[in-house]
């Protein structure tokens, strides 16, 4: 199947004078734009009133975009249900942790466990598939699940729910107080009725309890999406996806994105910098401008994995947004330069958020390709260079990286449930993981914990994933790729409990860890060579060759042959060097990179990406700032 590279934007006709439709398509076209994402937010004009449907300015707007030429994605207007919803239905809202209702006035105002909003979510879903089923190219359901903290209620209906849900899934109480080991302090219980959702304890609730909730929470999502999916299939033959977010783990991105064609994901690379990264403000002051070099390339790759081939970016940010603690301008060329840093990743579409700001409501400040008086801003030009030069290379190429790295959702949700140290989080640990071996110019396949071959790949890396999974554990039995385990891989069953045998328990690997620690940010532990671990080391007992020690001979990494067993969080330094060894033993040519370049192989193309505020000489190159270039 060839795939063509094309451009898009997110249109809210709903905000406009009708009169201005046809020359905003014909704009959009002349840009050289494909796509356009629709009606996302607009319930409250397709039905303004209960059972008053008004589609027809729907299909009017849809028509003037094909009447241009451009593929219309339209999206179910599942976020944002309209007031009156929530008089049919006044149970329907999320609560938070502290028992307070997410109160009507912004969006993403219902919990996913009420089955009441859920069926009204399913009824105008199918309405519009049966409106628009065979006249739309692509279908994206509801908008960025999770975003504003919103996977996880506290209302009666997700008590109720999850009542349900521990039910059929541990079929007695008995077997439940077993598996959740609730003989500690007297927590048992006689009947489901008496279990309680896992908020507003004295300390922290039975670790077992919290992930379950959080595997509950994750399945009414999948069970959200996929009854919207369900109904679209039954009219239309269009491709579904939904839009993700940047470092939002509290739901299975994986799950939802086997019931759907393509992943998508909303890229805001200054804002992200600002509020999802834990950097020094030097970092954060280097890259304000042009956004962290490597979390929209882990993004790209992640998608890429949970759309299982297939990805777009939906919304890209093209100009100061309003959302962060800070919001700079981006550096000239950051928009063409995003744009390409996902076509390297593989992505069919770039879509840009929005086409004209909007001069009302929440979102004044955020940039779109237009101004609100509809001049062209900065965004513009640089959208039509990108269209320019994917005339000269528009297909999509696709090529197995040479590195896998595991992530695992489930793994996120108990190391949020049981960090053991403040600072020890698992997206923290995998991203930084993925920062070091791109920092080596080597190119990363995200893979699922669920993966059944390894085949093709080199090294292969899977660092705090909890409780790895049968067809993985064999997977990496069968491998000649060099694998790193660790820290915390395989250290805690389904119920969060520690395993006996010890871990990590692993065919091969003669470790067992015999103690744990988490370090306080101001005493890392010096490695014999240069860097030092921080945050979390494990006691290793082992009769594998010590391959890294602490200067004082504590075991870092040990192994043999291909497997591997990494005992501590490494600082960037050991992490270098650990990586670099590795991926030399696995026949690969790592090269330390200047510290503001990337690259990303994909098919026959080289890309070279400075993300720095400086020019930089690279092979005999001089890239400037925002520069890409390819070969």
């Amino acid at each position: 199947m060839t795939l063509q590279r094309t451009l898009g934007t997110c249109y809210y006709p709903e905000h406009w004078p009708e009169e201005t439709w046809a020359e905003d398509a014909a704009r959009m076209a002349d840009l050289g734009l494909t796509w356009v994402r629709i009606g996302e937010f607009a319930w409250s004009r397709l039905e303004p009133s209960p059972g008053n449907l008004q589609f027809d300015w729907l299909e009017r707007a849809i028509d003037v975009l094909h009447d241009a030429g451009l593929k219309v994605v339209l999206g179910t207007p599942t976020a944002t249900p309209p007031r009156w919803m929530l008089n049919k239905h006044p149970d329907m809202l999320a609560v938070d942790a502290q028992g307070n209702p997410r109160k009507f006035g912004s969006r993403r105002h219902y919990c996913f466990s009420h089955d009441g909003y859920r069926a009204e979510a399913v009824r105008i879903t199918r309405l519009l598939a049966e409106r628009f089923g065979r006249k739309v190219e692509a279908w994206q359901t509801d908008n960025e699940y999770g975003c504003h903290d919103t996977i996880y209620s506290y209302s009666d209906p997700a008590r109720a729910a999850f009542r349900d849900w521990l039910a059929q899934k541990y079929q007695s109480t008995e077997a439940l107080n077993r598996a959740w080991g609730n003989i500690f302090w007297s927590m048992d219980y006689d009947s489901f009725d008496d279990i309680d959702l896992p908020n507003l304890t004295v300390t922290e609730p039975n670790p077992a309890h919290a992930l379950d909730f959080r595997r509950f929470s994750s399945d009414q999502v999948a069970r959200f999406n996929e009854a919207q999916v369900a109904t679209i299939r039954q009219h239309s033959d269009a491709p579904i996806s939904h839009n993700y977010m940047g470092r939002i783990v509290e739901f299975d991105h994986f799950a939802t994105g086997r019931q759907m064609e393509i992943a998508t994901w909303d890229s805001y690379p200054l804002g992200f910098l600002e509020d999802r990264l834990e950097a020094s403000p030097e970092h954060k002051r280097r890259y304000a401008r042009q956004g962290d070099p490597d979390f929209q390339a882990f993004h790209h790759d992640l998608y890429r994995a949970v759309g299982r081939g297939r990805w777009w970016v939906m919304e890209q940010q093209p100009g100061p947004v309003n959302w962060a603690p800070h919001n700079p301008a981006p550096l000239p060329g950051m928009v063409r330069f995003w744009t390409w840093e996902a076509f390297a990743h593989g992505a069919e579409c770039v879509a840009y958020f929005r086409w004209r700001q909007a001069p009302f409501a929440q979102e004044q400040y955020h940039a779109g390709l237009l101004r609100p008086d509809s001049a062209e801003a900065e965004g513009f030009a640089e959208a039509a260079r990108v269209a320019a030069e994917l005339k000269q290379m528009p297909d999509v190429e696709h090529t197995q990286a040479p590195v896998a790295l595991v992530f695992d959702y489930a793994s996120a949700w108990g190391w949020s449930v049981q960090p053991q140290g403040a600072g020890c989080d698992y997206f923290r640990l995998v991203f930084e993981v993925y920062r070091g071996l791109r920092k080596l110019g080597l190119s990363v396949d995200i893979i699922p914990p669920d993966t059944e071959t390894l085949a093709g790949y080199a090294l292969v890396l899977a660092p705090g994933a909890l409780t790895l999974s049968e067809p993985l554990l064999k997977a990496i039995s069968e491998t000649s790729a060099q694998v790193i385990l660790g820290p915390r891989t395989n250290a805690k069953t389904e119920h969060l409990s520690t395993p006996v045998p010890l871990p990590p328990a692993i065919e091969g690997l003669d470790v067992t860890i015999s103690r744990v620690e988490t370090l306080r940010p101001d005493m890392p532990i010096p490695a014999e060579g240069g860097g030092a671990v921080k945050l979390w080391f494990e006691q290793l007992d082992s009769t594998e060759q010590m391959i890294e020690e602490t200067e004082d001979g504590a075991a870092i990494l040990v192994g043999a042959r291909n497997l591997f067993y990494l005992a501590g969080w490494p600082d960037p330094t050991l992490l270098q060097r650990i990586l670099a060894q590795r991926a030399e033993a696995a026949g690969l040519a790592p090269q330390v990179l200047p510290q503001d370049i990337r690259i990303r192989d994909t098919g026959n193309t080289r890309f070279v990406f400075n993300h720095g505020p400086e020019p930089v000489t690279f092979n005999g190159q001089t890239i400037p700032p925002a520069g890409v270039i390819w070969t």
